[in-house]
């Protein structure tokens, strides 16, 4: 199974949520998580707002990219995505997800969630997606 998870699950975790989920998604050898540089660069310029570095230790980004290096699989998109998603900004992971051929976009991104799939991409939520797996 490819996935991707958005940038707002990958802070939760940082923060000290999800972490039961990430475990299970990161150990689970049929899941191949998906990463590209626009999504790590988003986790960085959140991480790094005042409102979240207040809330982490000075080395929590750093274990959180080594995970990500140990863990995911990095990948170039090709071709942007077409799609009437409400957030702009959003368009790299359907990029993404178009790249990689995604199963699953996971997601705490109502701009997402409302669209429910991207071609044969299913978006769902981190507790949507616990129960599948």
């Amino acid at each position: 199974m490819r996935i991707i998870i958005d940038s707002n699950v990958w802070i939760s975790f940082l923060l000290g949520f999800q972490k039961q989920l990430m475990r299970d998604v990161l150990e689970n050898e049929h899941i191949d998580v998906y990463v590209c540089s626009q999504l790590t660069n988003e986790i960085t310029n959140v991480a790094t707002r005042s409102k979240i570095s207040s809330r982490i230790a000075d080395d929590d980004l750093e274990k959180l990219f080594r995970l990500i290096n140990a863990y995911c699989r990095i990948e170039t998109i090709g071709q942007q995505a077409v799609s009437s998603v409400r957030d702009s900004k959003d368009l790299y992971l359907l990029s993404s997800a178009d790249t990689i051929e995604a199963d699953y976009i996971v997601t705490g991104d109502n701009d997402l969630l409302v669209l429910n799939t991207h071609g044969k991409t299913r978006i769902v939520s981190p507790a949507q997606f616990k129960q599948l797996i």
